[in-house]
This record gives structure tokens, sequence and C-alpha cells, in this order.
């Protein structure tokens, strides 16, 4: 998945660091819908990616049941 393309679906841009602060809340809740609700393992992660580049990510943890979905997460985040 493309986090280019993530970032422009759900926050109107590639370019997150300029947004007002409720632009970015928006695209956050609405990145945080998509990722509650996506199946799809690979796409789920690059949703969960884009959320802690935003600082709203759930721990690996709790945002992933498969252990090695979340050991990724945890290497992703060293």
């Amino acid at each position: 998945m493309d986090l280019d393309a993530i970032s422009q679906h759900f926050f109107g841009t590639t370019d997150i660091d300029p947004l007002d602060p409720a632009a970015l809340e928006a695209g956050r809740d609405r990145l945080s819908l998509a990722f509650g609700t996506e199946q799809e393992t690979g796409r789920r992660f690059a949703l969960w990616a884009v959320l802690r580049a935003t600082g709203e990510a759930p721990a690996p943890h709790l945002a992933f049941k498969d252990p090695r979905e979340q050991r990724a997460a945890e290497v992703y985040v060293r």
C-alpha cells in the first residue's frame, strides 16, 4: 500500500505537516475508522503505520491480534 496514497485519501494531501489541527483530527478520525474496519492484513498495517506517523496509533498488542503482526508492528516502531 502506498503511504502517500493513504495520506492523500484521508487527509487530502500527501504532506500532513502543514495541516491545521482540525484538518489533522478529521483525517485521523477517518483513518481510525478505516483501520478498525479493514480486513486485509497489508492494508491494515499500512493504515496503522500512517496513524503511528500522526501520533494516534494504538499499541501493537492492541492493534493486532495475530502475534506475527504484533511483532512486525513492534519492529516498525523501533
